[in-house]
């Protein structure tokens, strides 16, 4: 049986009456003079209000990852924003809590800490498995919203959508499926059950494979009513216009596949000339854009990569990943040097 995502909702959220913006209250007509939200009148190109809705931008996404436009959040703070929402929207500080696996990405606990939500962390299971059954039992009648990255950060791999699906079907409240890096997976993105199951939230973003980190541009995708929240919930303006305009244009003109096909290419060969490395002691199966990386010494490679010039992520005191950097894959050239470093190390 579907499950109403509105049960799940804080009551102040359902109750809230949002800012309204001038372009909110404009029905449209013939106007030339625009004196109704105190702008400057010198054009500058910058002067005036970006849309509230980013109504062409949904568009265009709409058209891009085959949803509805009334299905979809845009966040002007990359996923962060959409990460926050959630708490804000379905759990009570203080009261309510949330689930996640461990290791994963560390912006789920300080937004759970930000907003004064406890955060249960469930270990993953051997090979970074998910572990959906201990998942479940760590739920309670409080438990209002479960994380789950997939591909995972800082693991790499992805989780079977089979395994997803049956934490969608187990779990009394809202899962959300942070797909940041699924363009690099062999898996299927999530949003072709959205139908299915309305307590599931999709998060993307332009950041990793459409290479836009700089425009901090997130996406979360939902059933109609709880997009509807997220609009209701966010600032008025917080995508700004000329981020509009540059994504639409990159969204018209940029085709990812070849630079996400190097991408994954030069992972599988990154991969395997750290695996026949001395000093490397594993090197974790990934569907992202960047490697796990077990090593002999963590903080002394990371800190012999750095005085050569190349910075890695250190996260060997993340519980999980004792003796692991993180690689992200670069360009053939700069995987090279970091081969040559560290075979040399």
């Amino acid at each position: 049986m579907k499950k109403n995502p509105l049960d799940f909702v804080r009551p102040n959220i359902l109750a809230l009456e949002p800012y309204s913006t001038a372009r909110d209250e404009f029905k449209g007509g013939d106007i030339s003079v625009w004196l109704d939200a105190n702008e400057s009148p010198y054009p500058s190109g910058l002067n005036r209000y970006p849309d509230p809705h980013q109504k062409k931008l949904k568009q265009a996404i709409a058209r891009l990852k085959g949803v509805a436009e009334n299905r979809i959040f845009i966040g002007g703070a990359g996923s962060d924003e959409a990460i926050d929402l959630v708490y804000r929207i379905f759990c009570r500080p203080g009261v309510d809590n949330a689930i996640s696996i461990t290791p994963t990405y560390g912006v789920y606990e300080v937004s759970a800490d930000i907003n004064d939500v406890e955060l249960r962390k469930v270990a993953l299971g051997e090979g970074y498995s998910l572990p959906v059954d201990d998942l479940l039992a760590a739920a309670d009648r409080n438990s209002k919203v479960m994380w789950i990255c997939s591909p995972n950060n800082p693991t790499g791999n992805a989780f079977a959508p089979e395994d997803i699906i049956c934490l969608l079907d187990g779990f009394d409240g809202m899962v959300v499926v942070d797909e940041a890096y699924v363009d690099f997976s062999p898996y299927l993105s999530l949003l072709n059950v959205l139908d299915a199951y309305p307590n599931l939230i999709v998060m993307q973003t332009f950041s990793k494979a459409w290479g836009m980190a700089s425009l901090r541009m997130g996406l979360a995708f939902a059933s109609p009513e709880i997009s509807e929240l997220f609009a209701r919930v966010k600032y008025p303006y917080n995508v700004n216009g000329p981020t509009q305009e540059e994504l639409l244009r990159r969204i018209a003109s940029t085709d990812i596949a070849p630079e996400v096909g190097e991408i994954v290419g030069e992972r599988m060969r990154l991969a395997s000339a750290l695996s026949a490395m001395p000093k490397v002691r594993n090197v974790h199966h990934s569907d992202a854009n960047f490697l796990l990386v077990e090593v002999s010494d963590a903080d002394a490679m990371y800190d012999y990569l750095i005085g050569h010039g190349v910075i890695v992520r250190n996260r060997n005191r993340v519980n999980g990943c004792k003796g692991c950097l993180r690689f992200t894959v670069g360009t053939p050239a700069e995987n090279d040097k970091v081969i040559s470093l560290v075979e040399k190390f």
